[in-house]
């Protein structure tokens, strides 16, 4: 039976990718089949092969599924700034409309587990009126929702929560990625956001020297998106 989801997260530089590989690589262990998709990356390398992102990159290292870098990441931009001004640098009319498709290709290839992930937090802006969020809202997709454990990030994780809500997509489950390890009153942080968030917890993931996807899966329970 086939999963797919679409990942948050409560800011940018959160831990999104680190997250959803560790997803990707625990499905994996499991025997399941498996497929991601970046729709839209900015902050891209020039390569011969042409623009490339790291993020989009280490997600393809993680499905299982031929799939393309291009398939995976459709739309890139080099300049490292927020998508939709990238897209207006470049001359790009970045719609839902225009990542829609390629998108919905990948969930099509019916992979076991399928993640798509977002960039920055939920309300990320694209073309016109159009949000990151909308194209969440196009694939009618769950979602799991990466909170960068640090100072203030409770009122960002809640408010993010009732955005998704608001929009009217379930929140599968949440991932507590602990960026700061040093946050004062950590467990009780933690104990919070437990109260307080309406879908459970799939992992905390300590600040790791070496966050690669197998060290995350470790702290992951991807049994509880069940």
């Amino acid at each position: 039976m086939s999963a797919a989801y679409f990942i948050t997260g409560t800011d940018t530089d959160v831990g999104k990718t680190t997250i959803a590989a560790g997803l990707l690589h625990a499905a994996r262990q499991a025997g399941r089949s498996t497929a991601a998709g970046k729709p839209v990356a900015s902050g891209c390398q020039v390569t011969p092969k042409g623009l490339r992102n790291a993020d989009a990159l280490a997600l393809l290292a993680e499905c299982s599924l031929p799939l393309s870098y291009a398939e995976v990441n459709p739309v890139a931009f080099e300049p490292a700034i927020a998508p939709h001004l990238a897209a207006r640098e470049a001359g790009v009319a970045l719609t839902v409309q225009l990542l829609l498709k390629p998108m919905q290709q990948i969930l099509a290839r019916q992979a076991d587990f399928t993640l798509i992930e977002g960039a920055g937090g939920w309300r990320v802006p694209l073309a016109d009126q159009d949000n990151l969020s909308d194209l969440a809202m196009a694939l009618k997709l769950p979602v799991i929702l990466v909170v960068g454990v640090r100072l203030g990030c409770i009122s960002h994780a809640l408010l993010t929560a009732e955005a998704i809500a608001r929009d009217g997509l379930p929140l599968a489950g949440w991932v507590a990625n602990i960026i700061d390890p040093k946050t004062s009153r950590l467990e009780e942080n933690l104990a919070t956001l437990a109260e307080r968030l309406p879908a459970p917890c799939l992992g905390r993931v300590p600040k790791l020297k070496r966050a690669g996807a197998e060290a995350v899966a470790e702290h992951l329970q991807l049994d509880l998106l069940d």
